[in-house]
């Protein structure tokens, strides 16, 4: 692969554009283009900034983290004990 990842869709034969469309903006939408784009169209506050990661975390780790190891799990549910008590 090159460096730089070209993002885009190949119109399969007899496929509308419309559809075509709709896959792109779904794999944008995946990526987090669309939303990051958005997001710097204006100015965000320090705040903002750290409300929309507060935000998106559970998100991101979701994603980092799919496997958890019982160690892990234990952990977890002794803190989640700790703040319940």
């Amino acid at each position: 692969m090159t460096e730089q990842q070209l993002r885009g869709v190949i119109v399969k034969k007899g496929e509308p554009v419309d559809r075509a469309l709709k896959r792109l903006k779904t794999k944008l939408d995946t990526e987090g283009i669309l939303e990051e784009m958005r997001r710097r169209r204006a100015f965000e506050s320090p705040t903002q900034r750290k409300l929309r990661k507060q935000r998106t975390a559970p998100k991101r780790h979701k994603v980092r983290w799919k496997y958890v190891s019982p160690s892990q799990e234990a952990k977890a549910e002794e803190a989640a004990a700790k703040t319940s008590a």
